[in-house]
């Protein structure tokens, strides 16, 4: 049963910065892709950063390009997602979600099986 648990959600002022960690387990992690997903009131899920399962590629949707970095550790089982220059419409809850297949590298929100419970992303003015 893989499990993952996000952390490091809160309320940020416009312009500032937050990091989102994911701590991974019920699987072997550095087989799979990751990703970070968010859901905003009334907006449809977002993909906004994938990683490869060995971290040699990512992908970012097209608003976050340039401010959010994603990367992984595995090691430690965990990826992040490193987010600069905030702004309002970045609020939404995150959720850290696991590739349902070996080592494939998708950037369709759809083949991201297994998420977490999300964490509150508030980006005030």
């Amino acid at each position: 049963q893989v499990q993952l648990v996000e952390s490091g959600g809160g309320l940020v002022q416009a312009g500032g910065s937050l990091r989102l960690s994911c701590a991974a387990s019920g699987r072997t992690f550095s087989n799979y892709a990751m990703g970070w997903l968010r859901q905003a009131p009334g907006k449809e899920r977002e993909l906004v950063a994938a990683i490869g399962w060995n971290g040699g590629i990512t992908n970012y949707a097209d608003s976050v390009k340039g401010r959010f970095t994603v990367s992984r550790d595995n090691a430690k089982n965990t990826v992040y997602l490193e987010m600069n220059s905030l702004k309002l419409e970045d609020t939404a809850v995150y959720y850290c979600a696991a590739d349902e297949s070996f080592r494939r590298f998708s950037v369709r929100a759809d083949d991201y099986g297994y998420w977490g419970q999300g964490t509150q992303v508030t980006v005030s003015s």
